[in-house]
């Protein structure tokens, strides 16, 4: 077992380990740390605790020191160089024509190297733009090229639901989502409805997907056919996953037929069949998925 304390170097970034010391560290304290980047400034997102040494990158790096009010201002220096770095390297973007979008840039601590973060199509030839940047600003120059749900974690937003994204506000990494989990939650398909302001599928879309897979697993499919606790045998018409509720359609006569509502307890059936690890319907990549969007809205255009 080893000590570490986590330190963030954005807001709800990645969290790394680094080795407090001798330090009295908290979480929320400002401190100074080496990375592979230089000295950085980070903020204490986790109060030091002892965790097993295969669970964090050896070997673990130490916190430097406190930060002081002297680096604070350094801080708040190079968030203003940033806004006029931002401003030259548009400038820059528009007289190469390059077809790029510039959507942040980062100033290291230390002031060792500027990073311009830009979305672009495809590839992009920035090696006279590298020259031009260089010679305005003295020091090493690193444009990184990043997706679309990068740029949206950068610049925040408020989703559908009237809140702050999730990614930009406490996600520190992206996770896997696929149309499986909307149709599992019987969402609309419709993609307008189930992508986020990148975009892409939204990334809630995971936080309640383990309770409905449990909830549809408990549950008959719809035209199963089910045996009620009062001995009626008949064809499942409809569910409720939330509220774990069955509509069945029943023969009450010879020819007569009528819908009753059960609670899922009160029926018995033929449970659903867990997927193994060797099943076709598995997840499936990110490509795929996107392909499906793509098809969801040409049908939905077609609709109109």
């Amino acid at each position: 077992m080893v000590k570490v304390t986590g330190v963030r170097f954005r807001s709800a970034g990645k969290i790394y380990y680094f080795d407090p010391l001798k330090f009295d560290i908290h979480k929320g304290d400002h401190v100074i740390v080496e990375t592979a980047r230089g000295m950085e400034y980070g903020t204490v997102v986790m109060n030091i605790r002892e965790m097993e040494e295969d669970k964090v990158f050896s070997p673990l790096k130490p916190i430097l020191r406190m930060a002081t009010k002297r680096d604070e201002e350094i801080v708040a220096r190079n968030r203003e160089r940033e806004k006029d770095a931002f401003r030259i390297c548009q400038e820059k973007i528009r007289k190469h024509k390059l077809d790029m979008k510039l959507v942040d840039t980062e100033y290291t601590f230390d002031n060792n190297k500027v990073l311009f973060y830009f979305t672009a199509d495809g590839r992009v030839d920035f090696r006279e733009l590298v020259k031009d940047l260089a010679s305005v600003f003295k020091t090493r120059i690193e444009l990184r090229q990043i997706g679309v749900r990068d740029e949206t974690k950068i610049l925040g937003g408020v989703g559908i639901c009237g809140r702050s994204l999730c990614c930009h506000s406490y996600m520190p990494e992206f996770v896997p989502v696929s149309i499986k989990m909307a149709k599992e939650q019987n969402l609309s398909l419709n993609p307008t409805k189930i992508s986020g302001t990148c975009g892409r599928l939204m990334c809630c879309l995971k936080n309640e997907q383990e309770t409905y897979e449990y909830l549809n697993g408990r549950l008959p499919g719809v035209g199963d056919t089910v045996l009620t606790d009062d001995g009626l045998r008949g064809e499942v018409a409809s569910v409720n996953v939330l509220r774990q509720l069955v509509k069945v359609i029943v023969n009450v006569d010879k020819d007569e037929k009528e819908i009753k509502e059960y609670p899922v307890d009160e029926l018995k059936f033929r449970p659903r069949r867990k997927k193994g690890k060797g099943d076709k319907n598995k997840e499936r990549e990110p490509e795929a998925d996107l392909k499906e969007l793509a098809q969801l809205e040409d049908t939905e255009k077609s609709k109109l």
